[in-house]
C-alpha cells in the first residue's frame, strides 16, 4: 500500500503566506528575544545575534546565516532553538558595514570566503568562541546557504564541535583542497532539485566523507528547489520545510545526549 502526501498548490502558497505573516508580526518581539553581541576580528567589528536565556544551557547552536547575512530565517531559527533549551548565536560572517545590499554584491562577497576558506573558518572560530563565553560548553554549527558551505567548512577545518548541519548549502570545494579527517558528525540537508549543486560535487562530497571517516548522513527533500526552507523565498515547501526541521531537531537531541 502505497500513502501519498500532498499539498495543493493553494494550500502550499496559504500556508506560505501565513508563515510569512506570523515572521512579520515577530519582528517586535524579536527585539525582546535576541540581542546585540558585539565581537572583534582586528579593526573589524562583528555584531552577532544572541538568544537571551544565554547562560541558562551549556548546550548551544551556532548559527551560520545565509549570503546577504543575518536574516529573518536565522532570527526565526534562532528563537525556536531557544524555546528547544538551547543557547543560539547568529554569527556576523562579513562585519559591521559590510551587508550586501544585492544578490549581485552578496554573491560576490560571498564568494570571496568561499575561495579564503581559511578566513572563512577564522570568522566561524570567532563566533564559536563568543558563544562559548556565554557559557557554552557543547556547540552545534547550523548554516543555510552560505552558512550551510560554513558549516561544512567548520567540520573540514576542525573545529570543536560535535556536529555541523548543512541546509542547502553549496557542497563543492576547491579540487586541490585535500580531503582530511572530520571528527565531527555532519548532517546535510539537500533539496532534490537544487539547480545549484552538480551532480559531481555531490559526489565528490560523499567521496570526502568517506575518506574522512566521518559520522555523516545526506537527507534528500523531493520536490524541493535551492530555498526550501525559506518562508520568504518562491522556493519555499513548508512540508519539506518542516520535515528538514524536524530531522535537525533529532540530530542535535542525538548530539546533547551523549
Amino acid at each position: 500500500m502505497h500513502i501519498k502526501y500532498h499539498l495543493k498548490e493553494k494550500e502550499m502558497k496559504s500556508y506560505g503566506l501565513l508563515i510569512f505573516i506570523t515572521l512579520s508580526m515577530a519582528q517586535g518581539v524579536r527585539a525582546q528575544e535576541l540581542k546585540e553581541i558585539g565581537y572583534q576580528d582586528k579593526s573589524q567589528k562583528l555584531v552577532g545575534l544572541l538568544t537571551t536565556n544565554a547562560g541558562s544551557s551549556e548546550s548551544a547552536v551556532l548559527i551560520l546565516p545565509a549570503w546577504k547575512g543575518i536574516d529573518d530565517e536565522a532570527k526565526a531559527a534562532a528563537i525556536s532553538l531557544a524555546k528547544e533549551g538551547y543557547v543560539a548565536l547568529i554569527a556576523d560572517i562579513y562585519g559591521e558595514g559590510q551587508i550586501p545590499a544585492d544578490n549581485t554584491e552578496a554573491a560576490k562577497l560571498s564568494a570571496s570566503y568561499k575561495a579564503d576558506f581559511l578566513n572563512y573558518q577564522h570568522r566561524i572560530q570567532l563566533a564559536l568562541d563568543e558563544l562559548k563565553k556565554q557559557g557554552a560548553k557543547r556547540v552545534a554549527i547550523i548554516g543555510y546557504c552560505f552558512g550551510g558551505t560554513g558549516a561544512l567548512e567548520a567540520a573540514r577545518g576542525g573545529l570543536d564541535v560535535l556536529g555541523v548541519v548543512c541546509i542547502h548549502g553549496s557542497l563543492n570545494k576547491a579540487a586541490d583542497r585535500h580531503n582530511n579527517p572530520i571528527q565531527t558528525k555532519v548532517l546535510v540537508q539537500h533539496p532534490a532539485a537544487d539547480a545549484s549543486v552538480k551532480q559531481e560535487h555531490y559526489d565528490a562530497l560523499v567521496q570526502e566523507l568517506n575518506d574522512g571517516d566521518a559520522d555523516w548522513q545526506i537527507i534528500t527533500y523531493a520536490h524541493a528547489k535551492h530555498t526550501f526552507t525559506n518562508p520568504q523565498s518562491a522556493d519555499y515547501n513548508p512540508l519539506m520545510a518542516k520535515r528538514a526541521w524536524n530531522h535537525m531537531l533529532l540530530f542535535l537531541q542525538e548530539l546533547f545526549i551523549q
